[in-house]
């Protein structure tokens, strides 16, 4: 505790700064590790070329970004990668393709350190002598929940998009499939129609298939990466109509009627649950606030009658 009262709150907060800033460079690079390795790149347009050149006038051609900030977020990447468990790792890899965000775990960590690092830094220069451990304890515990708060939130939005557009899709596939498409053709109809998550989803099946994966593996990675019930449901009674030769056009007819009996349940079951969610609100906020403004001038009245 005496220790932590004699820092300096501006140094603590100036390291606090830098070493986000680091992370933050070394991040914004891994996400660029998905376009390829740029000196691959110059090696093969100077392969290309009738003059020679050698290995240190490739490397210095690159970019400063490439030369610096790549190999800093290739070693943050490969300690990351190395220190946290490996069912951490796959959990959060999982977790991401759930929702649909374009960056590896390693990332996603280095993101959760630089937080840690930012809030403790916070903590430090907003408290006092005697509570800065607590306040730096604090920001470190809320810089490693908020990303996966985020996460979480951004988890939840794409399973409602889903949600809310499966039966509009299965009723468009429905048209396709009575109009004489494939499965797979209906599919892509639906990519083609619509930008959302559940219709990327059908144009990576359809995708896959063209790659050589077979339908009911594609179609079960599918309803993996979305986690959805309804998806799951709407999946499995697919592949069971293929297995025993029923017809698709039923299958989606009858699956897009459940599909929206359960949309308006759902809507049921929310208005059922909008007045118990509305009394805490109107109890601690409305109802005192009205309080206030019709009881308040009688309230001034009797205490000048009495007093």
């Amino acid at each position: 505790m005496d220790f932590l009262s004699n820092i300096n709150p501006t140094l603590i907060i100036g390291i606090a700064v830098l070493i986000g800033l680091v992370i933050i460079i070394a991040s914004i690079m891994l996400l660029r590790r998905s376009e390829g390795d740029a000196l691959s790149k110059r090696l093969n347009e100077y392969a290309a070329r009738e003059e020679l050149a050698t290995i240190e006038d490739i490397e210095l051609s690159l970019s400063l970004s490439d030369r610096i900030f790549v190999p800093i977020a290739q070693r943050i990447s490969g300690l990351v990668t190395r220190l946290a468990p490996q069912d951490m790792l796959e959990r959060t890899a999982k977790s991401l393709e759930t929702a649909d965000k374009k960056m590896t775990p390693a990332t996603f960590f280095t993101f959760t350190i630089l937080a840690m690092f930012v809030f403790a830094g916070l903590g430090l220069y907003l408290g006092e002598d005697g509570t800065r451990l607590r306040y730096m304890l604090g920001g470190i515990v809320f810089g490693w929940v908020l990303p996966r708060q985020w996460l979480t939130s951004a988890i939840r939005r794409r399973k409602d998009d889903v949600i809310k557009k499966l039966p509009d899709a299965l009723d468009l596939m429905t048209v396709c499939v009575d109009a004489g498409l494939t499965f797979d053709g209906a599919m892509s109809k639906v990519n083609e129609k619509w930008d959302d998550p559940l219709s990327r989803e059908f144009g990576r099946v359809v995708y896959e298939i063209q790659l050589g994966k077979t339908r009911r593996q594609s179609l079960r990675d599918m309803t993996e990466r979305l986690d959805v019930p309804d998806v799951q449901s709407f999946i499995a009674s697919v592949l069971q109509a293929d297995q025993l030769g029923v017809s698709i056009g039923k299958v989606l007819r009858i699956q897009s009627d459940q599909m929206r009996v359960r949309r308006r349940q759902r809507a049921e079951e929310k208005a059922q649950q909008a007045p118990v969610k509305m009394l805490f609100p109107m109890v601690f906020l409305i109802f005192p606030a009205m309080f206030v403004v019709l009881l308040g001038p009688a309230g001034f009245r009797v205490y000048r009658t009495f007093y």
